[in-house]
């Protein structure tokens, strides 16, 4: 029995073969028939394990960069699964003849994404970031969604760690890129805000060294800055000079705001939640004219968008009204959104659950204390703290606190909370939409 290892197939070879089998899984659980698997690796999973699995379950091929066994036609070996993946999907990017779009940035960048995507698709066939598959692993992903038929695609990128938004320009290579704003968001991987703005800014470093194009928020100083000499198109609040601006008309507590297109005034009425949508949705519409959307179209799709996944929801139950945005939190949004909570008007008591907010590193002590020093000053009736980290908040005396969400739901069993206008805000490990049904 022959059991010399295949040679190294090179990125050509295997484009040829994905051009046949267009479909890629990374999930042995998931295999479309005559897809292709990639058998990555993690710190606690070895997809080289199951790529034999992934074929009795309908996959064309897999990629390893582990194999022992006899040789296979349908196995694929290459040095290493993920590069070969990332090299793979920026070779087929290189085919496209497709302007990408290229969206990062601390807060709402995949609600932004979301409302690009369905303003460009009145008019184009569009390919966007599905979810938040915005990583190292997500971005070569989507890209790998993209076929023939495509006129645009739309791809969100997320870091932790500084180069990050680098290597997924490297592996997209975006024409036109938009950061929608930069907070303190992941120091505990970045170190440092300023690392933090650095590495958004490799979004702008790219569009820069490649002649494409930005879009930047005119009111956000730091933007400005380092978009400065930029071929960029700006946008914003209450400045008619601007390619797009709005004006915020209500919050009740969905966002409505007008803008100009050219001469005719538009009134919006969207399902976002808060405030700090409107920035993301003027972004939305900017692109979208720049795109040649008529305004009809932008203001209808920006009104036809419901958010989901737990992201500036609003819900109405049987006991309470509830606004969600339990998919992440970092100061900055965090304190955005206590802001806009506290500006609601309403009948209601008002209670506020917040999850401890993650990878904040050094600094997670100082920001959790500013932002108890902040509730102190409120007037919410009720507070609910989730998290190790507010344990040490106990001389906020009108706070109840607690280790985990499941001690949260066992308060919340015992002593219901009805008639209350609440908000849910933290950290998406902390799983705060597991309260959800027991309010």
């Amino acid at each position: 029995m022959n059991c010399q290892l295949p040679t190294f197939m090179e990125i050509p070879e295997l484009y040829n073969i994905y051009l046949k089998h267009p479909v890629v899984t990374t999930d042995s659980r998931n295999c479309p028939p005559n897809s292709i698997f990639f058998a990555l690796k993690g710190d606690r999973f070895n997809g080289n394990l199951f790529a034999e699995n992934a074929l009795e379950k309908g996959c064309a091929y897999a990629v390893v960069d582990e194999w022992d066994k006899p040789e296979n036609s349908r196995i694929i070996v290459v040095e290493n699964v993920l590069e070969a993946l990332q090299k793979l999907a920026n070779y087929h990017r290189k085919k496209l003849k497709i302007t990408i779009v290229g969206i990062t940035g601390t807060n709402g960048k995949t609600t932004t994404k979301e409302l690009i995507a369905t303003i460009l698709s009145k008019e184009f066939n569009v390919a966007f970031t599905q979810g938040n598959f915005n990583n190292h692993i997500g971005v070569p992903l989507t890209l790998l969604s993209i076929n023939k038929s495509h006129e645009i695609g739309v791809i969100e990128m997320g870091a932790n760690h500084p180069g990050e938004i680098r290597e997924l320009c490297n592996i997209a290579e975006p024409n036109i890129g938009l950061i929608t704003n930069i907070g303190k968001a992941h120091i505990e991987g970045f170190g440092s805000l300023e690392n933090v703005i650095k590495t958004k800014c490799e979004l702008y470093d790219f569009i820069r060294e490649h002649e494409g194009k930005v879009f930047v928020n005119k009111d956000n100083v730091t933007l400005n800055e380092m978009s400065e000499g930029m071929d960029r198109t700006l946008y914003g609040r209450d400045n008619p000079d601007l390619f797009v601006s709005g004006t915020l008309s209500a919050e009740t507590p969905f966002l409505h705001f007008d803008w100009n297109f050219f001469e005719h005034p538009y009134r919006v009425k969207t399902h976002l939640v808060g405030e700090y949508n409107l920035d993301n949705a003027l972004a939305a519409a900017a692109i979208g004219k720049y795109f040649g959307i008529n305004a009809e179209y932008i203001s209808d799709a920006l009104e036809a968008y419901e958010p989901k996944n737990n992201r500036s929801q609003f819900e109405r139950t049987q006991r309470n009204d509830l606004i969600i945005d339990a998919y992440n939190a970092n100061p900055t949004s965090m304190k955005v959104m206590l802001d806009f909570f506290a500006k609601i008007s309403t009948d209601l008591p008002k209670a506020v659950i917040l999850g401890e907010m993650k990878e904040l590193g050094s600094i997670a002590e100082e920001e959790h204390r500013k932002m108890l020093d902040y509730l102190s000053e409120q007037t919410f009736d009720k507070v609910y703290l989730v998290g190790n980290i507010f344990q040490k908040a106990q001389e906020l005396t009108y706070a109840y606190i607690f280790e985990t969400v499941d001690q949260l739901n066992e308060e919340l069993k015992q002593n219901p909370m009805v008639g209350y206008y609440v908000l849910l805000k933290g950290s998406h490990s902390v799983s705060l939409e597991k309260a959800i049904p027991f309010l």
